[in-house]
């Protein structure tokens, strides 16, 4: 289907195609530029491309979900478009030597746009992947999502972490991705079939970018300053009650940061084992600490949680950047149906995303 998107648009058939799933996080919120451990999960839905390259330095980028057909140059900076993920991906792969100069591409997604579920990581390792593969190159998928962060940081100019990078390059469907963000090192947990991981979008829309994402950012660079270690995910009870000197809203940061490590190094733990109630009540404590420590959640994303714990889940929370987007929540396979009719039912503004 994508090779005959492709060829719609430039008359020719394209010489590769792929897709990457996107990702929702089960647990373990804005820990992963802390150096903690996060919990993400591979979707069903992502982005699907159709790539040939070009000699020429030109970029042409045409989506399902615009009308124009997006045209830049291999050395062109960020435009606020949204075609820049594609360009910086396009970019930074001919930058190391590995990615044409210049392409044409064609792209589908089933993904929606500020949700939280990565979007804009499944592009951008698509594109990377695609010509890494085109190329014979020999970059392992942990390498494509270590660039595909640097597109997001140095291209785009969002301080983002490795989480979504890692997820949609590694995971796939029906796996959770154990990942230690310090190290990059990380392990495969099947998700278990008694339950389903529900993931429902507020109808709160929301760009990462647009500075609050950065602002949270920014105050774990103070902790880090305060404490004198990068990794604050990690530090003692005895390091955290140390800085209570500091601001009451920066020591409330410091203190989601290490107790979201620790709930995430315990999800996994329950995952493993099966422990669904342990694992659900781990989920409820970490929307607690997004909504009270680091304020990251905003009303009607609170009130679609609690209704979703109310209705039946084992556990639900706020999931991805924050400020909006989407939740996720753990579900018995029983009782999904009649929980999600009535979950939106009582929040019209919302919808069923996978």
């Amino acid at each position: 289907m994508i090779a005959e998107e492709f060829e719609k648009l430039f008359k020719t058939r394209p010489e590769i195609s792929g897709f990457t799933p996107g990702r929702v996080n089960l647990i373990g919120e804005h820990i992963d530029y802390n150096g903690g451990r996060v919990l993400p999960t591979a979707l069903n839905l992502g982005v699907t491309l159709a790539l040939s390259p070009r000699t020429d330095g030109k970029i042409r980028i045409g989506s399902d979900k615009f009308d124009d057909v997006a045209k830049r140059s291999i050395g062109e900076a960020t435009s606020d478009h949204w075609s820049d993920y594609i360009t910086g991906a396009l970019q930074i792969a001919h930058t190391e030597g590995f990615g044409p100069k210049g392409a044409d591409i064609a792209v589908t997604t089933n993904l929606p746009f500020g949700a939280g579920i990565s979007s804009s990581a499944a592009v951008t390792v698509c594109v990377l992947r695609a010509v890494r593969d085109l190329s014979g190159g020999k970059l392992t998928d942990t390498d494509l999502a270590v660039l595909a962060r640097r597109v997001e940081n140095e291209y785009i100019g969002m301080p983002c972490g490795i989480m979504d990078q890692m997820a949609v390059a590694i995971a796939r469907p029906g796996q959770a991705l154990s990942l230690n963000t310090d190290t990059l090192n990380f392990d495969l947990i099947d998700l278990p079939k008694t339950h389903h991981m529900a993931v429902i979008h507020s109808g709160v829309f929301r760009q990462l970018n647009e500075g609050r994402y950065k602002i949270r950012k920014e105050e774990c660079d103070q902790i880090k300053a305060a404490a004198g270690r990068e990794d604050i995910c990690r530090m003692s009870d005895s390091e955290l009650d140390a800085l209570r000197d500091l601001p009451d809203d920066i020591f409330r940061r410091a203190r989601h940061c290490v107790n979201e490590h620790r709930r995430t190094v315990a999800a996994a733990d329950a995952l493993r084992e099966n422990r669904m109630e342990d694992f659900g009540a781990l989920m409820n404590e970490s929307h607690i600490s997004m909504r009270d420590d680091f304020e990251m959640s905003v009303p009607p994303v609170d009130a679609l949680v609690e209704d979703a714990q109310n209705f039946g889940a084992t556990g639900a929370r706020l999931t991805g950047g924050g400020f909006g987007g989407c939740i996720v929540a753990c579900v018995a396979h029983e009782k999904l149906d009649a929980w999600r009719e009535k979950l939106l039912a009582a929040h019209p503004n919302a919808f069923w995303v996978a």
